[in-house]
Formats: C-alpha cells, sequence, structure tokens
C-alpha cells in the first residue's frame, strides 16, 4: 500500500494546455504545471502557446520600460581587491 499517492492536477473541464514536455495540446491538465502553458479557453489558443510566448518575450524584450541603465566597463562583475 502506498504511503502517498501522486496528486493529479486539477482542472476545469473545457480548459486547454500546451503541454512542453509532450508538446501538444491537451485538455485539462493531464502534465504537472512545470511542464505547460495554460490554461487557455479554446484549443486554438493552446495550440499557438509557444508563438504567444515568444511574442510576449519579444514585447517584453524591446520594452525600454523594464531595462536598465547600460552597462558599462565599470558596471562588469568581476573578482574584488587590488
Amino acid at each position: 500500500m502506498a504511503l502517498f499517492r501522486a496528486k493529479k492536477p486539477a482542472g476545469k473541464p473545457g480548459e486547454w494546455f500546451y503541454c512542453l514536455e509532450h508538446k501538444k495540446v491537451e485538455e485539462g491538465p493531464d502534465c504537472p504545471g512545470k511542464d505547460r502553458f495554460g490554461p487557455y479557453a479554446t484549443r486554438a489558443e493552446a495550440e499557438h502557446a509557444m508563438q504567444t510566448a515568444a511574442d510576449r518575450n519579444l514585447q517584453w524584450e524591446t520594452d525600454p520600460r523594464w531595462h536598465d541603465k547600460e552597462a558599462g566597463p565599470d558596471d562588469e562583475p568581476g573578482p574584488s581587491g587590488p
């Protein structure tokens, strides 16, 4: 008899996820949260999860509000001491 049972991911009917491990769309969370994007309202949204993530990453990388000042040669981390 097992002392601990593996907890199945919980979700609502009609929720769609994109599984990063299996690289496929799944209805309901069949895989652990660390391996999936979602939930999405439709299968089509889940199918485009990787493109949506790429678009959002590009927006973040090019948004000037999210960048600190440019690092100069004096700002480089390195060994300390004389």
